[in-house]
C-alpha cells in the first residue's frame, strides 16, 4: 500500500462510486499523496493500459518458453528458449523475472537429493589414477568424458541409469537405463559411445569415473582399453572430482521427477529418460555454453558460427567461453 499508484487506484474507486460524498482533496490528504499526482496518474490511464497489454503479450511468450516440451524452467532457461524461438525473442532476465513475479509464475527450486550416493567399491589394485584432476573444460570437445550411474526411483523399485557426458560441450553422448545393476548395462553405454562418436575420439581422450565396482571391473577396463581410451578415476569418496556429472543428475531428477512418478512400467520410464536426453542435448540451453544447447555448442565449437540472432538480425549477446582451447573455433 506504500506505492502511490495503489493509493491513486483506491481514491479513484471511491470517487467513482455512486453517491460518494468525499472529494479528491480530502482523500489525497488522508492517503498522504498530492492532488496533482492523482490527476497526473488519471491522465496516464491509456499509457498504463498499453503497458499492461504489452506485459501480457510478453508474458504469453514467457509462458510458452516455460512450458516448452513439458519441462519447467528457470529465468535463464526461459531467456535462452526465447532466443531459440522463430522469430527469436530478445528479452533480458530482469524483465522475465518482473513479469513472472507479476503474473505469479514460479521457477522450479532444486530439492536436496534424498538418496545417498551409490556405495563405493572397496579399494582394489584396479583403481586408475586421477588423470583428470578436475580439469573439466581445459582441453576442448571430446577430450574429457565423464561417466557415472544414478538411481531412478520408479514403480516402487529402482532403475539404474548409466550416462557418458562430454565435460566440455556438456553433451550426453550415451545413456542406458537398466532394471539391474549388473555390469552389462555400463558396458553397453561404452559400446553406444564408440558406435555413435568413435570417430571424434582419439588416444588422448579420457573417460573418467568414480571407483565404483562397475568401473574397476575387468570387463569395463578391457572395453576401455580396446577402445583406445585412457581411464581416469576420482579419488575415493570425493564427488567433486566428477562434479559436472553429479550436477547433471541432480538437474535431471528435478526436471523429470513428476513424469517418472507417473510411470507404471520400465518401458514408460525409458521413454521419459530418452525424451529428456533428446531435450537436454538439443533444446535445453545452458548459460555457460554461450546460451546454446549442448549439441548447438558442439557445432559452434567446430564451425565458429554462432547460431542465434535478434530481431534486428544482429548477433545476440555471446558470453565468452570460460577457457580458450585448441581446436575449438568458437574461441578463435
Amino acid at each position: 500500500m506504500d506505492r502511490p499508484s495503489a493509493k491513486y487506484e483506491i481514491i479513484h474507486q471511491i470517487v467513482s462510486q455512486e453517491g460518494n460524498l468525499q472529494n479528491v482533496r480530502e482523500l489525497c490528504q488522508i492517503a498522504g499523496v498530492s492532488r496533482s499526482g492523482y490527476y497526473s496518474w488519471l491522465a496516464s490511464a491509456d499509457k498504463r493500459a498499453e503497458k499492461e497489454a504489452r506485459d501480457q503479450q510478453d508474458f504469453e511468450l514467457i509462458l510458452e518458453a516455460y512450458q516448452f516440451r513439458g519441462y519447467a524452467k528457470g529465468i535463464r532457461s526461459i531467456h535462452m528458449r526465447l532466443l531459440h524461438m522463430d522469430p527469436p525473442v530478445l528479452m533480458n532476465t530482469k524483465k522475465i523475472q518482473r513479469l513472472m513475479r507479476k503474473y505469479g509464475l514460479v521457477c522450479p527450486i532444486r530439492k536436496a537429493n534424498p538418496y545417498r550416493r551409490m556405495a563405493k567399491a572397496l579399494k582394489t589394485d584396479a583403481v586408475a589414477e586421477n588423470l583428470l584432476n578436475r580439469e573439466f573444460r581445459e582441453h576442448g570437445p571430446r577430450k574429457v568424458l565423464l561417466t557415472d550411474i544414478t538411481y531412478i526411483p520408479c514403480c516402487g523399485v529402482f532403475f539404474y541409469l548409466s550416462v557418458i557426458k562430454d565435460a566440455y560441450t556438456m553433451q550426453i553422448l550415451a545413456h542406458v537405463l537398466s532394471e539391474s545393476l549388473e555390469v552389462d548395462f555400463v558396458l553397453e553405454t561404452v559400446d553406444i559411445l564408440i558406435s555413435s562418436h568413435g570417430t571424434s575420439l582419439d588416444s588422448e581422450t579420457l573417460i573418467h569415473s568414480d571407483q565404483g565396482c562397475h568401473y574397476t571391473s575387468r570387463k569395463f577396463r578391457q572395453i576401455v582399453s580396446d577402445s583406445a581410451l585412457r581411464q581416469s578415476m576420482s579419488r575415493r569418496g570425493n564427488c567433486w572430482d566428477n562434479a559436472p556429472q553429479e550436477s547433471f543428475f541432480g538437474h535431471m531428477k528435478d526436471e523429470i521427477g513428476d513424469k517418472i512418478a507417473a510411470c507404471s512400467t520400465f518401458e514408460e520410464a525409458k521413454l521419459v529418460i530418452d525424451d529428456y536426453m533428446d531435450y537436454y542435448n538439443n533444446d535445453r540451453g545452458q548459460w555457460q555454453l554461450a546460451k546454446l544447447s549442448p549439441n548447438e555448442y558442439y557445432e559452434y565449437c567446430l564451425t565458429g558460427i554462432y547460431p542465434l540472432f535478434s530481431y534486428n538480425n544482429q548477433k545476440a549477446s555471446v558470453p565468452c567461453s570460460p577457457l580458450p582451447t585448441k581446436g575449438c573455433k568458437a574461441n578463435e
